[in-house]
C-alpha cells in the first residue's frame, strides 16, 4: 500500500514538473521571439532608411540639384512641380519677380532709343475738341501729335510717328551732305527689314524708296509718308478718339475751364 501511495505522489510530481517545463519553454520562446523582434526592427528600419537615401540620391540629376542650389533662398513653402493656383508657393513668387524685372528691364531699353516727345505749350479745351474734328488738325499741332503719339506707344506702333516726323525733318533740309545722312539714317531704322522699327509698306513702295536711295532728296520717302499718314488715319485715329487718354485730356481741361 505504502508503495502504490509513494508512487501516487511520484507519478503527480512527474506531471508537476513536466507541465512546468513546457511553460517555461513557452514563456522563454515568446521573449526569445520578443527579443529577437526589438533586436531586428531598428536595423530594418535602418536598412529601409538607408535605401531610400540611396535611391533619392540616385535619382537626383545635375540639373535639379542646381535647381535646389538656386532656390535655397526662397521660403519653406519653396516647390517646382506645383500645379495648382491656391497653394502658396514661394516659387511662383520669385518666378513671377524675375518676369517682372525682365519686362521693366526690356521697357527700360527700348525707351532709351526712343526721341523726346516735341516742346509744346499745354494744348487749350478748343485744341482738344478740334482734334476730335479731323485728323489734319490732330497733326497739324505739336500738343496733338504728343497725345497721339502717347497712345501709339500704347499700341506699339510708335515707330509711324518717329518716321512721319524724321520725314518732315528731312524736307527741311537743304544741304545735300546732310539730306544723304538722315536719308541713310531713315532708311536703317524704319525702312531695313532688320531693324525693330520697321513700319508697314507695301511691295511698291520699297522699289520707289531703293530708286530713290541712288541719289537721296528731300522727297526719298514721299509716298512711304503718306502710305504710314493714311495708315494712322485709318486703323489708329478712330481708337485713339476712343481711348482713355484722349477722354482723360478732355475731362481735366473741361473741369479746370468750369472752375476757372
Amino acid at each position: 500500500m505504502w508503495r502504490q501511495v509513494l508512487l501516487y505522489f511520484r507519478t503527480r510530481r512527474y506531471h508537476a514538473d513536466n507541465c512546468q517545463a513546457k511553460e517555461t519553454l513557452q514563456n522563454e520562446g515568446e521573449e526569445d521571439i520578443k527579443a529577437a523582434q526589438w533586436i531586428f526592427k531598428p536595423m530594418g528600419s535602418e536598412r529601409m532608411e538607408m535605401r531610400k537615401r540611396q535611391m533619392s540620391t540616385t535619382q537626383e540629376t545635375p540639373g535639379t540639384a542646381q535647381a535646389q542650389h538656386s532656390t535655397g533662398n526662397r521660403g519653406p513653402n519653396a516647390c517646382c512641380f506645383c500645379w495648382c493656383c491656391c497653394c502658396s508657393c514661394s516659387c511662383l513668387t520669385v518666378r513671377n519677380q524675375d518676369e517682372e524685372r525682365a519686362r521693366r528691364t526690356s521697357h527700360e531699353l527700348q525707351a532709351e532709343g526712343i526721341p523726346n516727345c516735341e516742346e509744346s505749350p499745354a494744348p487749350t479745351l478748343e485744341e482738344v475738341n478740334a482734334w476730335a474734328q479731323s485728323f489734319d488738325k490732330l497733326m497739324l499741332t505739336p500738343a496733338g501729335r504728343n497725345a497721339f503719339r502717347e497712345f501709339l506707344r500704347t499700341e506699339f506702333s510708335e515707330e509711324n510717328m518717329l518716321f512721319w516726323m524724321a520725314c518732315e525733318e528731312l524736307k527741311q533740309e537743304s544741304n545735300k551732305s546732310v539730306i544723304e545722312e538722315k536719308a541713310r539714317l531713315i532708311y536703317e531704322d524704319y525702312i531695313s527689314i532688320l531693324s525693330p522699327k520697321e513700319v508697314s509698306l507695301d511691295s511698291r513702295v520699297r522699289e520707289v524708296i531703293n530708286r530713290n536711295m541712288l541719289e537721296p532728296s528731300q522727297h526719298t520717302f514721299d509716298d512711304a509718308q503718306l502710305q504710314i499718314y493714311t495708315l494712322m488715319h485709318r486703323d489708329s485715329y478712330p481708337r485713339f478718339m476712343n481711348s482713355a487718354i484722349y477722354k482723360n485730356l478732355l475731362r481735366s481741361l473741361s473741369e479746370k475751364s468750369i472752375e476757372a
